[in-house]
């Protein structure tokens, strides 16, 4: 794992909101690690660490190291708690992982080549139905996002999650029908894929 997703942390032993309000005068962020049958860890991380990797984005979706009193926890972060006023965060959650875990996470689906539409060319609309696809995913390589190439899609196109060209190891988790992702709509299109996409997402 990169030094990118690596944080250095020192244990706590004083909680309370005393405790963190003195933490976070001296530049520290108080935190807790828990999950996988095991007793919590309370723990300290330097604010100016935490704050920049938070500030890169995608933080509730990656896997990350801890590293304290010489021991290492691979961990996800399952929540941060936000100073309402300056919008910084002043508590975060730790959820421990196996190595070789699988987890379900929500990935964002961006979609390219949108010029390479002919139906889109010709005025048509992408009709984006799931800007987020939930994925089973190793828990050491989380995607950050899915591609839709949009490249010879004529309007009536109906994208369903077959077409996705999906990491290694990823597969959604919704394993009854092919659902739709994005539809191209105009002129003349099929009126099955409109129908197809309100039934699915009423149904969801």
């Amino acid at each position: 794992m990169s030094d990118d997703n690596t944080l250095a942390a020192e244990l706590r032993d004083v909680t309370g909101k005393g405790a963190a309000r003195t933490l976070r005068r001296e530049g520290k962020i108080p935190a807790v690690i828990y999950g996988d049958k095991k007793p919590p860890v309370s723990l300290t991380l330097a604010f100016n660490e935490l704050n920049k990797r938070y500030r890169r984005g995608g933080f509730l979706k990656s896997t990350l190291k801890v590293e304290v009193d010489g021991k290492s926890h691979l961990v996800l972060p399952k929540a941060v708690q936000m100073d309402p006023v300056y919008d910084m965060p002043v508590h975060v959650d730790f959820m421990r992982i196996k190595q070789n875990a699988t987890l379900e996470i929500m990935v964002n689906v961006e979609f390219l080549n949108h010029e390479a539409s002919p139906g889109l060319k010709r005025g048509g609309t992408l009709n984006v139905v799931r800007h987020e696809v939930e994925l089973a995913v190793p828990a050491t390589a989380i995607p950050d996002k899915i591609q839709v190439d949009l490249t010879g899609m004529e309007i009536g196109h109906v994208i369903h999650i077959s077409e996705v060209n999906l990491p290694d190891n990823c597969v959604p988790t919704i394993t009854d029908r092919d659902f739709t992702v994005a539809t191209i709509s105009g002129k003349g299109a099929m009126s099955d894929g409109t129908e197809e996409t309100t039934e699915e997402v009423a149904e969801e």
